[in-house]
């Protein structure tokens, strides 16, 4: 049976008027991406320091002026074993599941707390028009996660499902009605079917019924985000060396994922690092159509952060 609970706003309801209007999956990105190439020239049009403690930041979205950010608070970090226990290959640790809400000067507006136990992580986060969806997983490969849907203006979480991996991030796709996660390191992708109502309707398979396996793999997905046409978009990376003891060369991209047959439609390279050095999309992202191409934004660093906004022209 699905468990439902409301999770408790910590800041005055007050803060939460959307500021303008709500929108969602923007089909126009499709055809946008798919005119960046490594040559795409990206200009820098801001850099906003966040004024709070960020922490971890995994996922984000913009609704009309204001950013949702979920971030991992790490109280006690994971400790891997000398050899794996029970099928996991380190401890839990501890910490604290957080969802920020944001303006565009970087202040903290208002957040809540996600999570339960040893399930203190939360992942890559999407908008579907109405709910913000958020999954929150034990920081372990191979683990257990929850996944909530969040109301953006009351702030108030709602469990959806419970589930026996570890899922990262999570996409709504609203023409099947269906929602799509994905694992640690974006290795596995999953399924849920939603009815009329919004309930999963295949609540109780086992994960080995639902998992495909990610054919892509130069990078891992750090968060996803539905733009209609039956895809997502993900952002991530990966580290490389050129020898075994070499120095980490770490390196970004974009890809277009289509949910119908779990396979990449279109991948391009984001060539863009911060100034300590990590790929732009280390952590979270967001990106939307302009007159002329895409507007990205970008949280590559953690604790005291900085949102990056950059633009390209889609030729």
């Amino acid at each position: 049976m699905t468990m439902h609970k409301t999770i408790t706003c910590l800041v005055g309801l007050a803060a939460f008027c959307l500021s303008a209007p709500a929108h969602a999956a923007d089909p126009a990105l499709n055809g946008r991406i798919e005119k960046l190439t490594r040559n795409t020239q990206w200009t820098q049009k801001a850099a906003v320091p966040l004024q709070f403690p960020t922490h971890h930041p995994q996922g984000m979205l913009k609704i009309g002026d204001a950013f949702f950010v979920s971030s991992v608070e790490i109280t006690k970090p994971t400790i891997r074993f000398s050899e794996p226990k029970d099928g996991y290959d380190r401890d839990t640790g501890e910490g604290v599941g957080h969802l920020f809400k944001v303006d565009a000067e970087g202040k903290l507006l208002a957040g809540i707390t996600l999570g339960e136990g040893s399930m203190y992580h939360p992942g890559g986060i999407d908008f579907d028009g109405k709910h913000i969806w958020v999954t929150v997983a034990e920081y372990r490969p191979n683990s257990q996660s929850i996944i909530y849907k969040v109301d953006p203006e009351a702030l108030k979480a709602t469990e959806v499902l419970r589930f026996k991996d570890h899922i990262g991030g999570i996409v709504h796709n609203t023409d099947d009605k269906s929602l799509h996660g994905v694992s640690w390191g974006s290795r596995r992708f999953y399924k849920w079917t939603l009815d009329g109502e919004g309930r999963v309707t295949n609540a109780g398979a086992a994960p080995e019924q639902l998992r495909v396996i990610n054919p892509a793999l130069y990078i891992d997905y750090q968060d996803c985000h539905y733009i209609g046409m039956s895809r997502m978009l993900c952002s991530g990376l990966n580290a490389y060396r050129a020898t075994k003891d070499g120095p980490i060369f770490r390196l970004g991209g974009f890809e277009i994922v289509d949910l119908r047959d779990n396979r990449p439609v279109y991948q391009v390279p984001i060539e863009l690092w911060s100034p300590s050095g990590l790929p732009m999309t280390q952590n979270p992202f967001w990106v939307e159509p302009t007159a002329d191409g895409v507007r990205a934004h970008f949280i590559p660093d953690d604790d005291k952060s900085v949102l990056f906004i950059y633009e390209a022209a889609a030729k």
